[in-house]
């Protein structure tokens, strides 16, 4: 089985859509594929749950689906998002000096594509 792990650190939304449609499709695919949101990419976390959000039936699929591992701790802190991050249940990762690293995902065999 492949694996995949795409890191979405661009914050705007036609980026994060891709990570998403992406994400999808390689899952829908038999991949296990998963998602970390990152860098700017976290300042979206609150917006895509909004129900009148273009995003939000793909967010929301891709979180029943589990397909998001996690939300970078440090980075949804700074943008002021990691409280809503949590109540929405993704988990804060924090790994690499408070951010969530790589190595760990090489290290399970993930190929690391970046957004």
């Amino acid at each position: 089985m492949k694996k995949i792990v795409l890191f979405a650190f661009n914050g705007e939304f036609m980026c994060f859509m891709h990570v998403l449609l992406n994400a999808s499709d390689m899952n829908k695919k038999g991949y296990d594929v998963r998602i970390v949101i990152e860098g700017a990419a976290t300042k979206l976390i609150p917006e895509l749950a909004l129900e009148g959000n273009p995003l939000y039936a793909l967010y929301s699929s891709a979180k029943e689906k589990e397909l998001i591992d996690g939300v970078c701790r440090a980075c949804s802190h700074k943008m002021g998002t990691s409280k809503a991050a949590e109540a929405q249940g993704l988990r804060l990762l924090d790994d690499m000096s408070g951010h969530p690293g790589m190595a760990r995902y090489r290290e399970q065999g993930f190929e690391i594509i970046t957004f």
